[in-house]
């Protein structure tokens, strides 16, 4: 099994040179640490998010995980542009990193996010902030190479 990950940072200006994105570098630096080889792409909202998940997903990366495009601006479509690839969709993951984002802000429960699977990768949409990220992160720690063990045919062991 392969450990390449992918990371698709949606956001039209960190994308146009505006600001840098640093939900990116946060979400690296995690897969890194867990001895995954993560690849950092920005690109802007809408069918941009799209061409790079299908990249992605092709590449053979075992886990691809987004962040931003989730709430409920006219340009926020990373959830419109993840669900048309997923073969099994994983509601429990988008549904616990809401409620886990409740413990910190009302908002959590605007985001769209949604999780699943496509070909053998797993999609993971967090949210565009920081503590999004980090309740995304939270909530993926156990569960992501128990998942990914799944994906790719393991047994049907438990999680430590």
């Amino acid at each position: 099994m392969t450990r390449a990950a992918h990371v698709v940072v949606a956001s039209n200006r960190a994308a146009a040179g505006v600001y840098d994105d640093t939900t990116g570098p946060v979400i690296a630096a995690w897969l890194d640490e867990r001895g995954w080889r993560p690849t950092v792409t920005v690109v802007p909202d809408g069918d941009p998010v799209g061409h790079a998940l299908r990249a992605a997903i092709e590449s053979g990366a075992a886990v691809v995980i987004t962040t931003g495009g989730t709430g409920v601006s006219p340009t926020d479509r990373t959830p419109e542009q993840t669900r048309p690839l997923l073969d099994i969709e994983l509601p429990g993951i988008a549904e616990q990193i809401r409620r886990v984002g409740t413990a910190h802000t009302p908002l959590s429960v605007l985001s769209r996010g949604i999780a699943g699977v496509a070909g053998g990768s797993l999609i993971v949409n967090l949210p565009g902030s920081s503590g999004g990220v980090r309740d995304g992160l939270d909530v993926l720690g156990p569960l992501l190479d128990h998942l990914v063990d799944q994906i790719h045919g393991g047994d049907h062991g438990r999680p430590d």
